[in-house]
């Protein structure tokens, strides 16, 4: 079972932004490819600690993580960055900046000393059924990416030296300051063209058609984003391709409402069979199921039916599926029937008797939503 990000940082719940930082600072340093050369366990624990605060410094992911657990953004697929789908590349190039004059102010630095520039990420919307949202599914999307052409080739940028970035010295009344900035000519990647095909734009790179396979998990909600690692645009030179980020969209069901993991059921039944009882098949996420009504049921009752809901995302069981019982009162009568309930009115079996345990409509809706 996947390790709980808080006790990969050492941290509570309840830690500050700056104590998450500090924690991931601590445990990279420590566990840092070039303290530990050769140590594959020390690599893990930083690709770890990388996960951890990569999803506990942002404010949106935290809340996500706090509510459903490791697959609000890994799930079967990778999402959200998972330290099986990171690589030294990304961390570095994400988190780098955290480190400050660590490790002489090159944190998992290149050869040459050059920067890993990331690409951009790409959006895209998947829609799903409430059967594949119950389900998890996988699907295969086709996205149009930028990536290096064919024959592209780079050279050192002579503005930076391949640094990525320029110093400048600034006089001030405190005396010399230095600052740097991204690097002009080569956007931070440290590199510029060199030779190109004619096809290819001012960073020699393509539009490309390429399919997609996503895998989605059980649970999802809808406008939850999930991310595929690296299926963005390619960066120029040495760079570390975007991510692809997957926002859901769940479609209505035509029976079936959706209330968090539980769902919810309108059924009709005639007068006579709320008198007689009666065995009625329903929908339900994996087919229907077959539900028997005793005689007499009242209107309004809801029948709860454990486990036919919607897994939770986190994998702790299923939502309920509730029926809502609805007994249709007839709008004509023909001659015979009238008879019928005016010869009854007063019968003392038709009259309403309500008994103590019958909840009121006001109990039963705070029932649903307690």
């Amino acid at each position: 079972m996947k390790k709980d990000f808080y006790e990969i940082l050492g941290i509570s719940k309840n830690a500050t932004e700056a104590e998450i930082k500090k924690a991931y600072r601590k445990k990279a340093i420590e566990f840092h490819p070039d303290k530990n050369p050769g140590n594959k366990e020390a690599e893990e624990n930083f690709k770890a600690a990388a996960e951890a605060y990569e999803v506990l410094s942002d404010a949106q992911k935290k809340a996500k993580y706090d509510q459903f657990g490791h697959q609000a953004f890994d799930g079967s697929g990778g999402f959200g960055g998972g330290h099986g789908g990171m690589n030294m590349d990304d961390i570095f190039s994400q988190f780098g900046d955290i480190f400050g004059g660590a490790f002489g102010g090159q944190f998992g630095g290149n050869s040459g000393g050059q920067r890993r520039v990331k690409g951009s990420n790409l959006r895209i919307k998947v829609k799903l059924t409430l059967d594949e949202v119950a389900n998890g599914v996988e699907k295969k999307v086709k996205v149009k990416r930028k990536v290096q052409a064919a024959g592209v080739s780079y050279k050192t940028c002579s503005t930076c030296n391949g640094q990525g970035q320029v110093m400048r010295v600034t006089n001030t009344i405190l005396g010399r300051m230095q600052s740097a900035s991204t690097c002009p000519t080569c956007g931070g990647s440290g590199q510029i063209i060199d030779k190109k095909p004619a096809e290819a734009d001012a960073q020699g790179m393509i539009l490309q058609d390429e399919t997609v396979s996503i895998k989605i998990p059980a649970g999802v909600v809808d406008g939850m984003q999930l991310k595929v690692a690296n299926k963005g645009n390619d960066a120029p030179g040495n760079g570390i391709p975007g991510d692809l980020i997957v926002a859901i969209e769940e479609q209505e069901h035509e029976f079936l409402k959706r209330e968090g993991e539980n769902l919810h059921f309108d059924l009709y039944i005639s007068f006579a069979e709320a008198v007689l009882g009666v065995s009625k098949d329903i929908d339900a996420v994996n087919g229907k199921v077959r539900i028997k009504l005793e005689e007499g049921i009242q209107s309004g009752k809801i029948l709860r039916l454990k486990g036919k809901g919607i897994p939770s995302l986190n994998g702790y069981g299923k939502g309920d599926l509730l029926v809502h019982i609805n007994v249709w009162t007839p709008k004509t009568l023909n001659k015979e029937q009238k008879q019928f309930f005016e010869k009854n009115l007063t019968d003392e079996n038709f009259i309403p008797q309500p008994e103590k345990s019958d909840k009121s409509f006001f109990e039963k809706v705070k029932d649903m939503f307690s």
